[in-house]
């Protein structure tokens, strides 16, 4: 299937939350997204080693952090995980970066004190996608 067949009916929003660190952790749960993925796919039963012919499109929307962008990583992605295509924000973009919304309503509602980033990101985060 192609990036263009992709029937309305077929996509998914799924909200998974990266830990804070650098490329190597990020290729890490990016494989991690991946296993979650196939996972479910053998769930709905579709057969595990069809998986690499037949998988799920994956699209990620990522801002434009250094680690997401650097070559090794990018071929690596490209070369393992071949659903999966990365789409960058454009830069100084804040306004499409849900968690620089998240954090403009905590400051609204909190003041200059508002709660901690594990606290943003596993509450408030998971609530907004949940709506």
């Amino acid at each position: 299937m192609s990036w263009e067949q992709v029937l309305e009916s077929d996509r998914k929003r799924v909200g998974f939350f990266m830990e804070t660190g650098n490329a190597d952790t990020f290729l890490l749960q990016l494989r991690q997204l991946n296993e979650l993925i196939k996972l479910e796919w053998v769930n709905k039963g579709n057969c595990s080693s069809d998986f690499q012919t037949h998988e799920p499109k994956i699209i990620l929307i990522l801002d434009n952090a250094s680690f997401h962008k650097r070559q090794d990583i990018l071929s690596q992605v490209s070369q393992e995980l071949t659903n999966f295509r990365l789409d960058f924000l454009p830069t100084y973009s804040p306004d499409f970066n849900i968690i620089e919304l998240v954090w403009h309503s905590c400051k609204a509602r909190w003041g200059e004190y508002p709660p901690s980033r594990l606290y943003v990101k596993s509450t408030l985060l998971t609530a907004y996608f949940n709506q």
